[in-house]
């Protein structure tokens, strides 16, 4: 495992809100491949997180529409 930091400086973030995690060299370079020239770390893990939290939102509503029983406005 190799240790990496965020340094602020980049998308409003300073250092006193940083921390160190450990990755494994092969995960730290898919995060560079995902990335644009210039994104940080940070942003990164932050786009894949929205990304994932977008996808389970939609799969959430796709499952109540799936599963759930709607009333017409017409029966209304």
């Amino acid at each position: 495992m190799v240790k990496h930091k965020y340094h602020g400086g980049h998308g409003g973030h300073d250092m006193a809100g940083s921390t160190t995690i450990s990755l494994q060299k092969e995960t730290k370079e898919m995060l560079r491949k995902l990335g644009s020239k210039g994104q940080t770390y940070d942003e990164v893990i932050r786009e894949l997180i929205e990304k994932a939290s977008i996808k389970e939102l939609d799969a959430r509503w796709n499952r109540i529409l799936e599963e759930e029983e709607f009333i017409s406005l017409d029966e209304v």
